[in-house]
């Protein structure tokens, strides 16, 4: 009654996966000289670009500019009018539906706000690190420079009363 007959091709073609193997090689090889040179023309710190779309573009590929923000809020949007919408479709089912409705659409929203929340943190983290890094970079020097002149006063002071009493 049933039949377990099936086709097959008569011959197997070996040159894709050789084909495979060869563009990957070639991917493989082209993105490690793409990446040293895109980071010493563009990303290494000491090279200053001359325009500003040479700016812009050191500071994205750098990761100074961050995308992932505004696109996690509009995932955010639509991951919540999603919920809200599809928490119709429990009307349908009745008594009991009413209430997973009403669950759905009153903790539906909160749900996916924490979600957002939590991936926020981590974004909010790093703006945090780099602000920090940011300041700690310039202000050092000026309070280096600061404790030396006070080291260097009073090593005069000390100098200068020592030099008095041996006299």
């Amino acid at each position: 009654m049933y039949s377990t007959y099936y086709t097959t091709p008569a011959t197997y073609d070996v040159t894709v996966p050789a084909e495979m193997a060869i563009w990957m090689a070639i991917a493989g090889i082209a993105a490690f000289i793409g990446g040293i040179l895109v980071y010493f023309l563009f990303v290494k710190p000491n090279t200053e670009p001359k325009n500003n779309f040479l700016k812009w573009l050191k500071e994205f590929l750098s990761f100074k500019i961050m995308w992932i923000e505004p696109i996690l809020k509009m995932i955010y949007y639509m991951a919540t009018i999603f919920v809200v919408i599809f928490s119709f479709s429990f009307l349908s089912y009745g008594g009991a539906g009413v209430l997973v409705w009403l669950g759905c659409l009153i903790l539906g929203p909160i749900a996916v706000r924490l979600g957002y929340e939590l991936t926020m943190m981590f974004i909010m983290i790093w703006r945090n690190t780099r602000d920090i890094a940011e300041n700690t970079e310039r202000k050092p020097s000026a309070v280096v420079k600061e404790a030396v002149e006070k080291a260097a006063a009073k090593s005069d002071k000390i100098a200068g009363k020592s030099s008095t009493k041996k006299k």
